[in-house]
């Protein structure tokens, strides 16, 4: 049996535009108390486009992304030869790293899971890959 790894060509880390990642905790800050969330996409591993999207939970523990929205994005994706390469939400009140309805919910075997906790003044941002109920943290490259 071939390790995930090998089944899906996984990135050790992902390179995010220090644009987006600013972006991105923007997003998250703004839908504060609940969690915000939103889709990453580009090539490679490299983002090159943010899609904030709606959480039509409205809630500081659980996100789902609106499905007229997602499909509009996937799409637009598609026609722009773009991968969804993360899908990024908040943790108003947690830690930085995937509850058990995050794995659970980890629908989606290619792309990063990033969280942003936001229970310091400083948002923590970490990525994960979660396979098969295992979590594995990745690099999360910023730059200009």
């Amino acid at each position: 049996m071939l390790h995930y790894r090998e089944r899906y060509m996984i990135a050790e880390s992902l390179i995010i535009p220090q644009q987006i990642f600013q972006e991105i905790i923007a997003h998250c800050k703004a839908g504060y108390p609940n969690e915000a969330c939103g889709i990453l996409a580009g090539k490679d591993n490299e983002v090159s486009r943010i899609y904030k999207m709606t959480n039509i939970e409205n809630s500081p523990v659980a996100y789902m992304f609106d499905s007229k929205e997602q499909f509009k994005v996937m799409k637009e994706m598609r026609e722009n030869n773009l991968s969804m390469l993360a899908i990024f939400h908040s943790h108003p009140f947690s830690a930085a790293y995937p509850s058990l309805v995050d794995v659970d919910l980890a629908f989606y075997e290619e792309p990063v899971y990033i969280i942003v906790s936001l229970i310091k003044n400083e948002p923590i941002v970490k990525g994960f890959l979660i396979r098969e109920g295992k979590i594995q943290e990745i690099k999360l490259i910023t730059q200009k």
